[in-house]
């Protein structure tokens, strides 16, 4: 039987993550005006490459959760974890009192998509945990910083090499 909380819990992140890589670029910029450490600032073409990466992530997991009936623990990391993530949002948004990156998405989309799939792994006997929470933070935490990483490294090469044949 096909689950359909992969699918949702994939849209509402597809969806949540447009508007994260749209406004990431301005709230790295007002993180960098605030603490005065300007390698925190990102830009357009960084923010939509780790969005790409991270869909890679995402994507797998996904997919691992429709094969194995909801049971992967990627699947099951990656659910948890993005269930938390709404929280963060809320937290950094609260903590700056202003608009951040992916809170305009995290209540109205990315939960609702996350509870529907956990909600669906608890109708066919396969709650999520707190160990599956743990997993998911440490599945998404390294991966969101991974993929900035790559997308910095990228996009610097892909100055380098405009430079070069300039």
């Amino acid at each position: 039987m096909r689950l359909v909380g992969p699918t949702v819990l994939f849209a509402a992140w597809a969806i949540h993550d447009v508007e994260e890589a749209l406004a990431f670029p301005a709230t790295c910029d007002d993180l960098a005006d605030r603490t005065n450490i300007d390698s925190v600032r990102i830009d357009k073409h960084q923010s939509w490459a780790a969005v790409a990466i991270m869909a890679v992530i995402v994507t797998a997991a996904c997919w691992r959760g429709q094969k194995t009936g909801g049971r992967s623990s990627m699947y099951r990391a990656a659910l948890a974890g993005l269930e938390a993530h709404v929280y963060t949002h809320l937290a950094a948004s609260a903590s700056l009192r202003r608009y951040t990156a992916g809170v305009a998405t995290a209540l109205p989309i990315m939960l609702p998509g996350a509870l529907i799939a956990r909600k669906e792994l608890d109708r066919r006997g396969h709650p999520l945990h707190m160990g599956d929470v743990v997993r998911g933070v440490c599945l998404l935490i390294p991966s969101a910083i991974v993929s900035q990483l790559m997308a910095r490294k990228i996009r610097r090469r892909a100055r380098g090499s405009r430079k070069s044949r300039s």
